[in-house]
């Protein structure tokens, strides 16, 4: 063993490695390297040992096995204060290496989400890498395990003294072992997707078949800091896949202030609403994740569209959120900077539409086609609990009037199913116990959030009238069964026509009954559509 100090340099990222290794050559350490960084650096003028020099195997297996040796690991796991440890080196003729500067293949650029075949992907599958980070991570006492360019600079430093190394040292292990498990996290994904498509049998042979997973990888990493949370005491990030950006967080920001944590709700929440009613024109107008108004036409401006839902309740349009599924053009956009919102996200906007709204400087314009993707996500959904999380299934599937079952004696018009479907699929937006009126492609009243069914329908009736609209001739979805005919009484009593809901009460006889006592149209839908 000599009493040489070696680094091992063997990087994918080349950014900042040739000042890094010249700075270890001036404190004296003998650079050990592979393949292209090796090139660099001797084309830089360094000393630079081939690692197949210093092991004295060669490379083989076309390149898989290259660092893979015992007198690298050795190298780089022996604990330095081991009297054992130092022996075995000794006899072995093994020499310290005090720094390992390694960063992977890029897996996630390369193959993850690329529709790859299992065998194109675990190409990019790095072994030797993570092998010796590991390894520099776990005797982070003696050696530094470096995979992030942007800490050269701080192990230079600690190598010249003038900084504390054991802190560096665990910092730079703790950040070695998050990137391999998110790496590691990647490339199990590839291999879960690809046992998705084998066959019901093998899937009962190797145990898989489940409709939800047995573990959740996320595998996220920070995009960006937030101001606050919901709330200015409240911290919060945002977080999004490693290797690519997709929905929501990939949207181009045009103008405005910094998005915040609940602008980030609402926008996903008036997304879903207007891609749920794709390909028909729609736009929404979002207050705390529930929407004030709605609309869709079949013909017609976009400035048309959001007069349509600005119409649905003008006073909750005051600082809302605005989602369109077709483009907005300059007559949208000077009806829209008529009035004070928060944000505005829509697939496009004329340059016209964008001169305008520009002089509005805090308001945040957004262009993402997820406002056009009906069932937009196959995802998930994750939420936290104290102590663990709960998963489902997305609420994603179209809301189709062919599937209904009419359960009154008057039989539907063509124009009432059509009311009805728009009605529901806004209505599975809209936080429980939900009831929504809707009239000539709009929503005119909402009733959202309560604790009694009966409630949101009176809400919903009062707000419509409140602000001028005639429940005569309406329609109603409810997300629930009807508990008591109660509800059907007075919604028919304002003089609503027609009622979806998914049925299910012990009830439901009286709730029919009551429909055909008023002589209006009750259908039943397939799903119930709570949103807690």
């Amino acid at each position: 063993m000599s009493k040489d100090r070696y680094a091992l340099i063997s990087v994918t990222d080349k950014a900042g490695v040739l000042d890094f290794a010249k700075g270890l050559s001036q404190e004296g350490f003998r650079i050990l390297s592979t393949g292209g960084t090796s090139d660099l650096l001797k084309k830089s003028g360094l000393d630079v040992i081939d690692v197949a020099d210093f092991t004295g195997s060669p490379e083989c297996l076309d390149g898989r096995v290259k660092t893979l040796h015992p007198k690298v690991h050795a190298g780089i796991l022996a604990d330095r204060s081991n009297v054992n440890h130092m022996k075995s080196m000794k006899e072995f003729n093994f020499d310290l290496i005090e720094v390992v500067a390694v960063n992977l293949y890029d897996f996630a650029g390369n193959a993850s989400g690329k529709n790859m075949d299992l065998e194109q992907a675990i190409k990019f599958i790095d072994i030797g890498g993570p092998t010796m980070l590991r390894g520099a991570a776990k005797n982070f006492s003696h050696v530094y395990s470096v995979i992030d360019p942007n800490d050269y600079p701080l192990v230079l430093e600690c190598i010249r003294g003038e900084r504390s190394a054991d802190t560096l040292r665990k910092t730079l292990a703790g950040k070695v072992f998050s990137h391999i498990s998110r790496y590691d996290a990647l490339i199990a994904n590839e291999f879960h997707k690809s046992i998705a498509s084998t066959s019901a049998e093998m899937k009962n042979q190797l145990g898989t078949v489940s409709e939800l997973p047995t573990s959740i990888d996320l595998n996220l990493v920070k995009k960006n800091s937030l101001r606050y949370g919901e709330n200015a005491h409240q911290k919060a990030a945002l977080y999004g896949p490693i290797g690519r950006s997709e929905g929501l967080i990939a949207a181009s920001i045009i103008q405005g202030k910094e998005l915040s944590y609940n602008n980030y709700v609402d926008l996903d929440a008036a997304a879903a609403i207007v891609a749920d009613l794709a390909p028909s024109p729609a736009c929404t107008i979002i207050k705390h994740t529930n929407p004030c108004g709605t609309a869709v036409l079949e013909s017609g401006s976009s400035k048309d569209l959001f007069a349509s839902a600005l119409s649905s309740d003008p006073k909750c349009a005051f600082g809302g959120i605005v989602a369109f599924n077709v483009e907005v053009d300059e007559s949208a956009a000077l009806l829209l900077a008529e009035i004070f919102l928060e944000c505005i996200i829509a697939p496009g906007f004329s340059a016209a539409a964008l001169k305008i709204l520009s002089a509005k400087k805090n308001l945040r314009v957004m262009i993402s086609d997820v406002t056009t993707k009906q069932g937009r996500s196959t995802e998930r959904f994750l939420r936290p609990i104290a102590g663990g999380y709960l998963l489902q299934d997305q609420d994603i599937e179209k809301i189709d009037s062919n599937k209904w079952k009419c359960l009154s004696k008057i039989s539907p018009q063509k124009h009432q199913l059509k009311e009805l479907e728009f009605a529901m699929t806004i209505c599975r937006h809209v936080k429980s116990n939900a009831i929504v009126i809707a009239k000539e492609g709009r929503s005119i009243g909402i009733g959202a959030g309560q604790m009694s069914r009966i409630d949101s329908a009176r809400i919903a009736i009062e707000k419509a009238k409140e602000i001028g609209h005639s429940p005569c001739h309406s329609v109603v979805a409810s997300d629930a069964f009807f508990p008591f005919r109660d509800t059907v009484d007075y919604l028919a009593n304002a003089g609503v026509s027609a009622i979806v809901h998914p049925g299910g009460s012990l009830k439901d006889q009286e709730s029919i009954d009551a429909a055909n006592e008023h002589g209006i149209v009750m259908m039943q839908c397939e799903y119930r559509h709570f949103k807690h």
